[in-house]
């Protein structure tokens, strides 16, 4: 192409122009990237040349260009072109980075730069360029992985990030495995986010808890958990009580069977009176004494919200019922307690039973297999009189008789609201299953629906007046141990024996005997006659006559029992009885007794022993 002029006129201003020659076409033109630190201070003293509208000159078109001998750098280039300008050098490549930040003019407008009273159609080599006395420090992204979201660390974010709110907790409780060196439970991590989580049976231990326990503090999804049975210990029960003063979802609690003891017994009494969200909890089954009573006494003497408290299946004996007593007429929350499966009996039996007397909210309590006796029964009937709250009372197998089944009625009889009432597997018989059905009849606003004397055999003046207590309250229900059966019959004793007895009694020889039967000494008599010596006249029908002979015998025997004996002792059936018969037949009845007797001593004998 013909060599353009250098000088060219402006269409709008009319002025000459000059042009900045470039490189010849056919020269490769380098690849654009990022320069390094290094680079950019080694650009700064150069002399950028700068376009007639002050934006340095980083792109040509493809027009002709001079065919003058002398070339010029690119702008921030430092390759070889021949010139004798210092920094010049290897070939370079243009940052796009230092072209924006090096030009802090550009953002402006020549008249700006120039004032409103200077020529702009200054030629652009008139120009004077200064060197940059400022580069801000750019990053080096050349060692950056792109892959890696976290690698990117630039001025636009925050330097501190904040780790998301984890609402289940599964975060916090895989790392508190790795903390205490347990594997996590997959259970727990699959149901986690249900609202009723059972973990009973699982053999947590206490480093177990630990986990679970840090998890729990920001979970918000279990209203219900169940960690029974894990034998669990005192560190275990120490973290529940940790994470129970920071988690405020929790509803219903059930640490039975875990074995806390007294250490644990102060940490879950201060446990349950700061806790303002439980409602339920069962601590049955882990070994409570006396001792831990005080800290349980606390407890539920200030508690506001607790509603249901087990202290089942503990070692609290008479001590503790005289400990919790009066916590239990002082409560304001409890509406059902559960103390089966103690101890308490005598003094601490009459506790309990005046403070359920002095409680005004509890609903339900179970005394259940605790031995309260007659003491027990005689403090719990005056407790029924002085109560007007209580629905439900469990007092089953606590060793009470009928006559304390008496005085308990006493109670029912001008009770109001008691609706259960359960008293089986007591000593009380069918007397004092009686006695609570007449002391309902006697209270004609009785609100009783069931009454329980499970095991308890009753008879059928029971069933009479239990059927009178339908006719009053029809709607009751009630469960016994069955009727009594019929009294068996005595076993028949056989005739002979009884002829035996009378001989041996009287110290009478058998021929002696014969002979008060035998009147006209023929040494045998008929049917009749030994009818008439030995059966008594029963009906004036049979035509028999009392002998003489039957009251000095004095053997008291049955129309039946005579026809037994006749028939044995007539041997050869000739229908009279004669003296050696009578012998022979009495002596082959006592072989036959004594061998009976021997077969029965020799099957009780203990077999020996053969190898």
């Amino acid at each position: 192409m013909e060599q353009e002029s250098s000088e060219k006129e402006n269409t709008n201003t009319g002025k000459a122009v000059k042009r900045w020659p470039i490189e010849s076409q056919e020269e490769p033109i380098s690849v654009i990237r990022e320069e390094t630190e290094e680079e950019l201070k080694a650009a700064t003293d150069q002399v950028r040349p700068v376009t007639s509208k002050g934006r340095l000159q980083t792109h040509f078109p493809q027009q002709s260009r001079p065919s003058s001998s002398k070339k010029y750098p690119r702008p921030g280039s430092t390759r070889s072109t021949g010139s004798s300008r210092p920094g010049t050098g290897s070939r370079k490549t243009v940052s796009r980075a230092s072209s924006r930040k090096s030009r802090p003019e550009s953002s402006g407008s020549r008249l700006e730069r120039f004032g409103p009273g200077s020529d702009h159609s200054e030629s652009d080599d008139e120009i004077p360029h200064k060197p940059r006395e400022h580069l801000p420090e750019i990053a080096d992204f050349t060692t950056v992985d792109i892959n890696d979201e976290k690698a990117f660390d630039t001025d636009l974010e925050d330097k501190e990030t904040t780790t998301a709110y984890d609402p289940t907790g599964r975060t916090a409780y895989i790392e508190g495995c790795k903390k205490v060196g347990v594997v996590p439970a997959s259970y727990f991590l699959r149901h986690m986010n249900d609202p009723h989580l059972s973990m009973k049976h699982h053999g947590l231990g206490s480093q177990g808890m630990r986990a679970i326990a840090m998890s729990l503090v920001s979970n918000t999804s279990v209203l219900t958990l169940d960690l029974s049975d894990n034998w669990l210990g005192h560190p275990g029960g120490h973290a529940v009580c940790e994470m129970l003063r920071d988690n405020c979802f929790i509803t219903h609690l059930d640490l039975s069977d875990n074995k806390f003891g007294l250490q644990t017994a102060e940490s879950l009494s201060q446990t349950l009176q700061q806790n303002s969200t439980l409602t339920h909890v069962t601590l049955s089954g882990n070994d409570f004494d006396d001792k831990a009573a005080v800290h349980f006494s606390d407890a539920i003497m200030n508690t506001t919200k607790l509603e249901y408290l087990n202290l089942s299946h503990n070692l609290f004996g008479e001590n503790a019922g005289i400990i919790l007593g009066p916590a239990i007429a002082d409560n304001s929350s409890l509406k059902e307690l559960d103390l089966s499966w103690n101890s308490i009996r005598r003094k601490g039996a009459v506790a309990i039973a005046q403070g359920i007397k002095n409680n005004v909210y509890m609903k339900k309590i179970n005394l259940a297999w605790n031995g309260f006796g007659l003491e027990g029964s005689i403090a719990f009937g005056d407790a029924l009189k002085g109560n007007q709250v209580l629905e439900e009372l469990d007092l089953t197998n606590n060793r009470i008789t009928s006559e304390g089944a008496v005085l308990i009625g006493k109670g029912v009889s001008v009770n109001e609201t008691l609706t259960t009432i359960r008293l089986g597997r007591n000593p009380m018989q069918t007397a004092g299953c009686y006695g609570i059905c007449a002391a309902i009849l006697r209270n004609p606003n009785c609100a009783l629906k069931e009454l329980d004397f499970k095991d308890i055999l009753v008879n059928k003046d029971f069933d009479d007046i239990f059927k009178q207590v339908q006719e009053q309250v029809p709607d009751i229900k009630m469960r016994h141990g069955g009727m009594e059966p019929p009294k068996k019959p005595r076993a028949r004793i056989h005739p002979m024996v009884k002829l035996t007895n009378y001989i041996e009694k009287n110290n009478l020889r058998l021929v002696d005997f014969f002979n008060k039967f035998d009147k006209d000494g023929s040494m045998s008599v008929t049917y009749e006659e030994f009818q008439q010596g030995i059966e008594c006249a029963k009906t004036a029908l049979q035509k028999l006559v009392k002998s003489e002979a039957l009251k000095d015998t004095g053997i008291k025997l049955t129309q039946e029992e005579v026809q037994i004996l006749l028939s044995e002792l007539d041997s050869d059936g000739d229908g009279e009885i004669n003296f050696s018969e009578m012998v022979s037949g009495h002596t082959g009845f006592q072989e036959s007794q004594q061998e009976n007797i021997n077969v029965i001593l020799t099957a009780t004998q203990p077999r020996p022993v053969t190898t």
